[in-house]
């Protein structure tokens, strides 16, 4: 009889893949997350989808009725983050120059000199985004995708990270444009926030009533740095995904653009985001690897705005977080 004893192998010799430590990261945003939840009342989904757009690199759209916290989230985000921070209220008669920055000529020098604008930040919120005309959203649409500023024939890198955090009223019409697709395209996500419920509607006012004369942010306490945040980004960026999965991430994306429902599917670009948002759902639970949960969660932040419903669909109210969710059923799940 053959010895099996001698087939055994130790376990220190087997070729195990190697483990992220998740544990700094896991911590960090535990701690942001109940800086947040002291502010803020539920939106528990609103605030994982803040949280793993910024560890993906993400910029984010966030849309939702006026008073509903939109503004004050970002705040809020921003001052956990020892990152700088600049917020851009967009207006119908803002320029380009006013968020880039401008050439100014020095009489001392006898020269150009650029003054740089508020974009060059590393949180930027931006307050009501469609409220500026075309040729300001165009003026976004290097620096959000490149991270860089091309004027004058100068190029001027941004520093990292670099993140755009945008509110739009969905509701309101009057004096706002509707965003182009290729500018919606560079968000990662699209996050919306509903009206509170009854019972956090209440707990709302409570806490409002509590402060008395205090401000709603001044106990709010720096949690991470920019270095840390670059280190948390590297780290997503690491997390194991199998193959089949990056195969499902595929016949989601190209699905909408077979979907007889739908007049734009998503591009490539939809595909990278789910797969580096998916990463970012895996990180926050704390685990090392994607699984098709992480895909479809990350499916309907990432594709919603991505896609256009054709006019007979609109028109009937279906919308496109419908059909995404009829894509998300129709396609077999990997094992």
């Amino acid at each position: 009889m053959e010895n099996t004893e001698n087939n055994f192998q130790p376990e220190e010799n087997l070729n195990f893949q190697s483990r992220l430590d998740l544990g700094p990261l896991n911590e960090g945003v535990e701690k942001i997350k109940k800086e947040l939840e002291t502010v803020i009342v539920g939106q528990h989904k609103m605030i994982d989808q803040l949280l793993v757009a910024i560890l993906s690199n993400g910029h984010i759209l966030i849309e939702g009725v006026p008073g509903v916290a939109k503004t004050i989230t970002a705040k809020i985000l921003a001052k956990t983050l020892s990152v700088d921070f600049s917020r851009i209220q967009f207006t119908p008669d803002l320029m380009p120059s006013d968020i880039l920055g401008t050439s100014v000529y020095d009489l001392k020098k006898s020269e150009f000199e650029f003054k740089k604008g508020p974009i060059f930040s590393n949180l930027i919120l931006i307050d009501e985004i469609n409220r500026a005309p075309a040729k300001t959203q165009a003026a976004l649409f290097e620096v959000m995708e490149e991270r860089q500023i091309t004027i004058d024939g100068n190029t001027y890198e941004l520093e990292k990270p670099f993140i755009v955090l945008a509110t739009q009223n969905p509701i309101e019409q009057e004096g706002t444009y509707r965003l182009p697709e290729a500018q919606l395209d560079r968000f990662l996500f699209k996050i919306n926030i509903d009206y509170p419920k009854l019972d956090e509607e209440i707990l709302i006012i409570q806490r409002e009533h509590t402060l008395q004369n205090h401000g709603k942010l001044d106990h709010i306490k720096p949690i991470l740095s920019g270095a840390e945040i670059k280190k948390y980004q590297d780290i997503v960026k690491q997390i194991i995904v199998e193959p089949n999965l990056l195969e499902y991430i595929a016949k989601l994306v190209v699905n909408t653009r077979e979907n007889a429902f739908l007049y734009l599917g998503a591009s490539p670009r939809a595909s990278i985001a789910i797969l580096n948002a998916a990463k970012g759902f895996a990180a926050i639970r704390g685990r090392d690897f994607v699984t098709p949960e992480d895909i479809k969660e990350a499916a309907i932040p990432v594709l919603q705005h991505r896609v256009i419903v054709t006019p007979e669909r609109e028109m009937e109210g279906i919308t496109s977080i419908q059909i995404i969710n009829q894509i998300i059923e129709t396609i077999e799940i990997p094992r």
